[in-house]
């Protein structure tokens, strides 16, 4: 239902009145800032079509003609947009997508708009999807990253190694298990998605693990408020050094959005500091932090595969946190990451929608 346009405030109409006057052609960009208009502007008469209202303002006389599906789709009730909080994700606990992980073949995601856009699409509301097919060949994850969006670089290079080593300066690097975490918490700001593709994998073992934390986060709200409300407000710092590196980022496990929803999680046990405390506080971050993590470790929000050889899983990192089994150290395990970020994922998929692309919801 589109509002009457005096609903709308005059100076609010005005800033976004889009005449070439007012809007750089095929850009989008303003070229007015907010000193530029009257203080006082105010709607000196209204001009209506079938499709839309011209309006005159004074005391500038300038005319902006906004077209009624423009102003239904800027209700000024409607609710803040964020399309990295919770109410955009489909949230899903294991049994949700047992048989149904979204999957993509690499060959159609690179060649068919369609099959690219589902694959985003899967990524940006169910955080994850995978690609099979994906050449078994040095640096191949960084042509899948490419394909829709841009590499991060990082201390650790632009693609990473993921298999034992005699002297591991992560544990990724080694053959024990690792509980479900999310990457780099301890960078400002974090890597947004993660791809690992498996080159080999004969190992006992080694299995991945993906748990969505929006919803462990979600169910901890529901079942202890408190709880909920003290991770989300209490700052925890994370560090990661090495000989060459030292980072550290200081936020909550749960991150909100400035109206509450759920937006970020950062949760890794291997790289976070002494939480800084009041004693008599202590006891209650660690019994909400402990209830947090059973949530999150729980079999029934860890989705569990194996990844074979050709196989990429690309998921984002503010959101859906990984794991692995333990292997035997002599079987051969061999994946290569690379990190990108959420910007160019939206980017690329809003312009394939742009192009008319009918997505299929979800890649299979």
């Amino acid at each position: 239902m589109t509002l009457p346009v005096t609903d709308y405030p005059a100076l609010w109409l005005r800033d976004n009145c889009s005449c070439a006057d007012c809007v750089a052609p095929g850009t989008e960009q303003k070229l007015h800032g907010i000193t530029d208009l009257a203080p006082d502007t105010r709607i000196a008469r209204i001009e209506e079509d079938e499709d839309a209202v011209v309006v005159v303002f004074a005391p500038d006389d300038h005319r902006s003609r906004f077209t009624h599906a423009w102003l239904a789709a800027h209700r000024l009730d409607s609710a803040l947009a964020d399309n990295r909080a919770e109410d955009a994700k489909q949230l899903w606990q294991a049994a949700d997508l047992a048989d149904s992980i979204p999957a993509g073949s690499w060959p159609e995601f690179q060649q068919e708009p369609i099959e690219r856009a589902a694959g985003l699409e899967a990524l940006l509301s169910q955080g994850f999807f995978l690609l099979r097919g994906v050449p078994v060949t040095d640096g191949a994850v960084l042509a899948v990253a490419e394909s829709f969006g841009y590499v991060r670089r990082t201390n650790y290079g632009e693609l990473f190694e993921v298999r034992v080593e005699d002297q591991p300066t992560n544990l990724a690097f080694s053959s024990l298990p690792i509980t479900p975490h999310t990457d780099n918490p301890y960078r400002d700001p974090v890597p947004t998605i993660q791809l690992l593709h498996c080159l080999v994998n004969a190992a006992d073992g080694g299995d991945s693990g993906l748990v969505d934390g929006f919803a462990a986060a979600a169910l901890l709200r529901a079942a202890d408020p408190a709880a909920f409300d003290l991770l989300a407000r209490t700052p925890v710092t994370f560090r990661y050094a090495d000989v060459a590196t030292e980072l550290s980022a200081t936020r909550p496990l749960i991150g909100l959005d400035p109206v509450g929803r759920i937006r970020e999680i950062r949760f890794n046990n291997r790289s976070m500091r002494p939480i800084a405390l009041p004693a008599d506080q202590i006891a209650a971050f660690y019994a909400a932090y402990r209830r947090f993590a059973e949530i999150l470790y729980s079999a029934e929000a860890q989705l569990t595969f194996r990844l074979e050889p050709g196989d990429c899983v690309v998921f984002d990192n503010t959101r859906v946190l990984h794991a692995r089994t333990g292997f035997r150290a002599g079987g051969p395990r061999h994946l290569q990451g690379c990190y990108a970020d959420l910007d160019g994922a939206y980017s690329e998929l809003a312009v394939l929608r742009r192009g008319s692309i009918e997505t299929k919801g979800a890649a299979r």
